[in-house]
């Protein structure tokens, strides 16, 4: 991804916001500081790298850019820092692994959208791209991760991609399309967390 444009500093954001949740997540497991930035950096690039993968994108963002390593220990250290001092409200996960969601699902579907994939693709990537980073991190830190959890999480990704596709056709510039689509991702996210909306499980007859 070209340096100083908006989409860099998007997935940046998104890198630093999932770095966060990592350490969030790995705060109760009994870790040493390096299993908690182990645990960070993998959630932090596992989306990015997915996608940069199935893009044929070479080399990997991180690889090619250290100023990804150096956005993930910055946030690791000051996250750890912060939980030292005084503990994280009780969603304070579930906030920041929102806006990690949003971020990085809009920024995965940019990409596919530069490297020419057809629509349905272009959502495909996104929702990967949003969710790979968080189910990594819940599997190893052996929870059970959200997606499968009846959580309203791919769904608000695929929704929020939808939304920055539709208004893009509809003649909106991108970044606001951009923005939006983040929005709906966030809002849709967070809505489901406060009043604990979740998708109708499929039982047996």
């Amino acid at each position: 991804m070209p340096p100083h444009t908006l989409p860099y500093y998007f997935d940046l954001a998104g890198v630093a916001v999932f770095a966060a949740s990592g350490v969030l997540a790995a705060r109760d497991r009994d870790l040493d500081l390096l299993g908690i930035m182990v645990v960070a950096a993998i959630t932090a690039i596992g989306g990015g790298t997915l996608r940069d993968v199935l893009l044929d994108r070479h080399p990997i963002f991180w690889i090619v850019d250290p100023t990804y390593v150096v956005v993930i220990l910055v946030s690791a250290l000051l996250t750890v820092a912060y939980l030292r001092a005084r503990p994280a409200p009780g969603m304070t996960l579930l906030v920041a692994d929102a806006f990690g969601l949003g971020l990085f699902a809009l920024s995965g579907a940019q990409l596919a959208e530069a490297a020419q994939c057809p629509p349905l693709i272009v959502v495909l990537m996104g929702t990967m791209t949003g969710v790979t980073g968080g189910v990594l991190r819940d599997v190893i830190t052996a929870q059970i991760p959200l997606i499968l959890r009846r959580e309203i999480y791919a769904t608000a990704a695929i929704a929020g991609v939808c939304a920055y596709l539709a208004l893009q056709a509809l003649g909106m510039p991108r970044t606001s399309a951009f923005w939006i689509g983040m929005i709906v991702v966030v809002t849709l996210r967070l809505v489901a967390i406060r009043w604990g909306l979740h998708l109708p499980v499929v039982k047996k007859a």
